[in-house]
């Protein structure tokens, strides 16, 4: 099986309360925040390594492609999915502000069709726009099958097919996709037993809950991996964007809290200022 994952570079999480806005309003500064690989993007590379792999032997069976769209820096957050056990990355350089669900469709489009994997595997949405749009439109660009927010799979050696579950709010569905498709996947995928591929046995249990650790000789191995530097230009990506951010506002400062003097004064507070009762 050979699967296509793109990843987006996104500013560190723990770093939420170091961003702020630009000075006119209409951005969100990324001076001095550090950048990781989106966390459901990371799930996803795990998933598609997991479905790819012997686990108790150590053995590779297929092959994983990662793919980025953004600033030459972009590297670096490949070459982390390569160390994790990638065979390839490729990297489509263009400018953040460039972006949005719409260009990186019709790049990830484009790859596909040069790539021509069984699969291409998202996360189900990116930590910074939360927009949750590329994997749906790119399924309907390249009229593939898809599957939203996937928390479990399984499949089986040469099989044309995944049978999956996904969290929806009336509780769990089930679904059997034909390949090749565009799987969106959700946090529950990288449990314990949530990935199945029919060679790993069904009892081999990953680490819950995580993803696959990166020691330093794989992180040496990855720079010897092959990465594939590209241009909108060398794929023939129509930029147009569609979506146009008007101004951001900063979440209204929290108050100061205040003492009340007895327990009616506070119940009195709850109920018909905080309104809470």
């Amino acid at each position: 099986m050979k699967i296509l994952v793109p990843i987006k570079r996104v500013s560190d999480p723990d770093n939420a309360n170091k961003v702020k806005i630009t000075p006119d309003g209409k951005g969100v500064s990324t001076e001095g925040l550090s950048w990781d690989v989106n966390p459901f993007d990371i799930y996803a590379v795990e998933t598609a390594i997991r479905l790819t792999e012997n686990a108790p032997k150590k053995e590779r069976l297929g092959e994983v492609v990662v793919m980025t769209v953004g600033p030459k820096e972009t590297t670096i957050q490949l070459r982390r999915c390569l160390a994790m056990g990638a065979e390839r990355a490729i990297q489509v350089e263009s400018k953040d502000e460039e972006l949005d669900s719409w260009v990186v469709a019709r790049t990830i489009a484009k790859v596909y069709e040069e790539e021509k994997p069984d699969l291409v595997l998202l996360g189900k949405q990116e930590v910074d726009g939360e927009s949750n749009q590329t994997g749906q439109i790119l399924a309907h660009m390249l009229g593939l099958p898809q599957a939203a927010f996937v928390a479990t799979m399984k499949t089986g050696p040469d099989a044309d097919w995944i049978e999956l579950t996904r969290e929806v709010d009336g509780g769990i569905s089930r679904s059997k996709v034909k390949l090749p498709a565009v799987i969106t996947v959700d946090l529950r995928i990288i449990g314990a037993h949530a990935v199945q591929n029919g060679v790993t046995p069904d009892d081999h249990e990953y680490p819950s809950e995580n993803v696959r650790y990166t020691p330093l000789p794989m992180i040496n191995k990855a720079k010897k991996k092959p990465l594939d530097e590209k241009s909108m230009t060398d794929l023939g990506v129509d930029t147009e964007t569609r979506v146009e951010y008007l101004g951001f506002t900063p979440p209204a400062e929290r108050q100061a809290g205040i003492k009340v003097e007895t327990v009616e004064e506070l119940m009195d507070k709850l109920k018909n200022e905080a309104r809470v009762l």
